[in-house]
């Protein structure tokens, strides 16, 4: 399966964005409806699922594995009476019980790691003000840690992590060492729409790679700050470039649109730092964007799960759960004002997005789907003001 993701770059760098996609990689994508977060259904289905994908001892045995998650917004912003799991955050009965997982298949260490919005707090002190208990998630495997990665951390320098082709709009990225210290990385997202990028799914969750002392608002000009300052506003408006520690922009030229910029971010991050486990979850959710702050957005129940080894095919079955045709680009839901992450994706030829190339094991797509597309068609026809 790492040979598989090492092999990746080269299929991108040779030919035509066409002959790229055409042989992008088409991995077997796992699909599971689970109810809850109960440890009794969530943890089976997990295990169920990895074992469909071939197994996790394959993949993680004697490896240090990082786990991105997402901890989109503050920790105060609640859909209603909902907690941020059950609706933005990704949950943390999810992360444990793959972190449970991850050691059970013999990882060496597991790190889990994410920039919470413009702080330096430690992760525990983070998830703990979203209610979490952080011994639940630090407790579920040996030898497992929180890594806050929007600055330097317990590192004496940032990583810089090159994109194989050049990228789209940066051609290498510095990062908090975790992203680069890991032998296997995963992406533990949550299944929802969004504001900028259309859905935010495996690749999305990585845009939150990006240190805010690097990419802040408030970052540093000629060197990263000391501490994270600001939110990325300068990677989705590109007002300003990175501190000049960190490598520019291509092309300071280019649109400044967020539409443009923020789904060839992802996709230049995804390719400076492969997603070898991809997982998805929407046990329960939202709908409508990617946190409280939408208008017009509400809790939702999927009960699904999706897993896979390229997150390029784990992302396109997952808008074929949503309802969503993977193959729309700009102008087609959800792409409605934004360029497509899985088509920039595909024609970097990091995987195909086509649901006949994919195979579904598991719970057939039509089984699973949780129908977004037609609760955003109904939306647009019956505008309502404020939030749900």
């Amino acid at each position: 399966m790492l040979r598989t993701a090492a092999a990746v770059p080269a299929a991108w760098l040779a030919g035509s964005p066409l002959s790229r996609a055409a042989s992008a990689p088409a991995l077997p994508v796992a699909v599971a409806k689970c109810k809850t977060y109960d440890a009794g259904e969530l943890v089976p289905t997990l295990s169920r699922m990895f074992d469909q994908l071939g197994g996790l001892g394959r993949l993680v045995n004697g490896k240090t594995v990082g786990i991105k998650i997402n901890l989109t917004g503050d920790t105060t912003y609640r859909l209603g009476y909902a907690m941020p799991g059950d609706t933005h955050y990704t949950h943390p009965a999810t992360i444990a019980a793959t972190v449970h997982l991850l050691g059970r298949a013999g990882a060496r260490r597991i790190r889990i790691l994410e920039c919470p919005w413009s702080t330096a707090d430690p992760i525990e002190e983070v998830v703990f003000r979203a209610n979490w208990e952080p011994r639940d998630i630090l407790g579920a495997a040996p030898t497992v840690e929180f890594e806050n990665t929007n600055y330097l951390g317990r590192a004496q320098k940032y990583s810089r992590l090159v994109v194989p082709t050049g990228g789209y709009i940066y051609p290498a990225f510095d990062l908090n060492h975790s992203y680069a210290d890991c032998d296997v990385f995963v992406s533990l997202a949550k299944m929802k729409e969004h504001a900028t990028a259309g859905i935010t799914l495996s690749m999305k969750n990585c845009f939150g790679l990006t240190p805010a002392t690097i990419y802040g608002s408030g970052a540093g000009v000629d060197e990263p700050s000391v501490l994270p300052s600001g939110g990325r506003d300068m990677v989705h408006s590109g007002r300003r470039q990175p501190s000049k520690s960190a490598p520019p922009e291509k092309d300071p030229a280019s649109p400044r649109d967020a539409g443009y910029r923020v789904p060839r971010t992802v996709v230049d991050l995804v390719g400076a730092r492969p997603i070898h486990l991809a997982i998805v979850e929407a046990v329960q959710s939202m709908t409508g964007g990617e946190g409280p702050w939408i208008q017009g957005c509400a809790p939702a129940s999927p009960g699904v799960i999706v897993a896979g080894l390229n997150c390029v095919n784990t992302d396109a079955v997952c808008m074929g759960v949503m309802g969503f045709d993977p193959m729309a680009d700009r102008g087609t839901p959800p792409f409605e004002t934004c360029d497509s992450t899985l088509r920039l994706a595909e024609d970097a030829g990091l995987g195909t997005r086509d649901l006949q190339r994919i195979e579904d094991v598991g719970t057939p797509i039509l089984q699973a789907k949780f129908d977004f597309a037609a609760l955003r068609r109904e939306r647009r026809a019956n505008p309502r003001r404020g939030r749900d």
